[in-house]
């Protein structure tokens, strides 16, 4: 059976999955056969694996840095919010059904067997596994019948380091009131912790080091950087929605939906130089982006209900009047069109105008699609036809379908390439003049997709095109997990966290 680590945090967004994404390429790189393990992962990021089963990205990005394909082992339970108070419920990639909070909190135990079994599967086939928890094990009203903190620490016999993040403040009242708040056997588990996301002179941070080392009597294992790592985000926790808005030459602006979800899609554009990609939540962030991308959503209507209230909507169908490339995925691509009807209620039931800019039709059913497929974007006409031809790879997953009418093009050709299908080309997505949409997320992640989107733009501007250099997404992503490797290298003791996962917990 393999080694096992686990990694804690005193709040969500401590850096535990970016922390467990750097120990998977560290054990990868020193030779050892790793998988991460996440057993419940709470976000609308998500993923579908070549058999068709849908996971949470994070785990997805801890895999490629482990350098695995991506299993739903890692993510046995995945929620999906739907609303503030209710989650989709995916256990081993496929959907249960809808739960409210306190119908999950009330159903999460007898989830235990599938979460071990999905364990103990990765830990027959792999040398070490890096597990992650979620938030804090700290939260005294949610650890009866825990599956992802302590309670998982326990199952898998994980000692635990504990993360906390400096950068927010406080970091020395998370770690220690968090360990405080743990039961005794529960201490004994944690044994080491990590300060994270610190900048400056680690000097002037050594008193309160030793502090808080005799106060906790756990060693401090390591004083991580604040790293500008190019890597996907887990949830909407995200700091790039709070990111920089100042304009570059080629200006894309993503609507920042209440319920958007798989922004990672757009991830490609940020590594081009030259390009500025912001995510927008009113009318005022907006500017006069040169392409504005409608994103995925787990409720179109409500969501698009949202725009339409706050005024983004009209300021869209302003811009789409005037030229501005309008561009949508899954959801997004779903608002695009004339109606949306959900008779079934599998999102909030009844019937509402789209926006009206493709001549098209969606209607919701209690189905989820959930496809890998690959193929190229046909015979593209406006201001996006420099993507006619380009090949794309990526997923569909939705619960809608949608019937294209007169006037409305097929935007690609794909092929589902699920373990099972039957390989035959089928036709996705519309486009209409300036207005182009899809349902296959990660479009842009392949060479070539995202650069051709940006040199049309470039054209349009009267830019040369040439000036444009693209980037290999996948070869920048590896890059990226070198570089967080070492950097993690530098400032943990990694002898320190062997000789921890060597010895166990008692």
């Amino acid at each position: 059976m393999a080694k096992v680590i686990m990694i804690q945090g005193t709040m969500s967004n401590a850096g535990k999955s970016l922390l467990c994404a750097g120990l998977c390429r560290i054990f990868k790189q020193d030779g050892y056969k790793v998988a991460p393990f996440k057993s419940q992962n709470m976000a609308l990021n998500s993923f579908i694996t070549e058999e068709g089963l849908e996971m949470g990205r994070a785990q997805v990005m801890q895999a490629e840095a482990a350098g695995i394909k991506p299993s739903v082992l890692m993510n046995p339970v995945l929620l999906k919010p739907t609303n503030d108070t209710g989650s989709q419920v995916i256990v081993n990639g496929e959907v249960l059904g809808n739960m409210s909070a306190r119908e999950y909190f009330a159903y999460k135990n007898n989830l235990r067997p599938k979460v071990m079994e999905a364990f103990n599967k990765l830990a027959e086939e792999n040398d070490i596994i890096v597990i992650e928890g979620a938030g804090s094990p700290a939260e005294i009203n949610l650890k009866d019948e825990d599956i992802v903190n302590m309670g998982m620490a326990k199952m898998a016999k994980a000692p635990v380091l504990l993360v906390g993040d400096i950068d927010r403040g406080g970091v020395f009242a998370q770690l220690i009131g968090t360990v405080m708040l743990l039961e005794e056997d529960e201490k004994k588990m944690v044994k080491g912790l990590i300060i994270n996301k610190f900048r400056g002179d680690k000097t002037i941070l050594d008193p309160g080091i030793e502090m808080l080392e005799e106060r906790a009597n756990i060693p401090v294992v390591g004083v991580a950087p604040y790293m500008n790592i190019e890597v996907e985000d887990e949830d909407s926790l995200t700091e790039r929605f709070n990111g920089n808005q100042e304009v570059g030459l080629i200006d894309i602006a993503v609507i920042r939906i209440p319920r958007i979800s798989n922004f990672t899609d757009f991830n490609p554009f940020e590594s081009i130089e030259g390009v500025s990609l912001r995510y927008v939540h009113s009318v005022n962030e907006l500017k006069n982006p040169d392409m504005i991308i409608l994103p995925g959503t787990k409720n179109t209507m409500e969501d698009l209900l949202w725009m339409r209230q706050n005024g983004l909507e009209a300021a869209i169908l302003k811009a789409a009047s005037e030229g501005t490339i309008i561009y949508g995925v899954c959801g997004g691509y779903q608002m695009l069109g004339e109606t949306l009807s959900d008779p079934e209620g599998v999102e909030a039931g009844g019937s509402i105008k789209g926006m009206g800019l493709l001549p098209m039709d969606t209607v919701f059913a209690g189905n989820k699609t959930r496809t890998r497929v690959s193929g190229t974007y046909q015979n593209v006409t406006g201001p996006l036809s420099d993507l006619s031809g380009v090949y794309l790879e990526g997923y569909e997953i939705h619960m809608g379908v949608t019937t294209l009418k007169e006037g409305a093009k097929p935007f690609t050709s794909i092929s589902d390439f699920t373990e099972g299908s039957d390989k035959k080309a089928t036709l996705d997505g519309a486009f209409k003049d300036n207005v182009y949409g899809t349902y296959v997320h990660s479009c842009f992640d392949k060479e070539g997709a995202a650069e051709a989107v940006v040199k049309a733009i470039a054209k349009n501007k009267g830019i040369d095109p040439e000036s444009i250099k693209g980037v290999d997404y996948q070869e920048f992503k590896e890059t990226q997990y070198d570089i967080l490797a070492d950097t993690l290298r530098k400032y943990m003791d990694m002898e320190k966290i062997y000789k921890i996962m060597e010895e166990g917990i008692e």
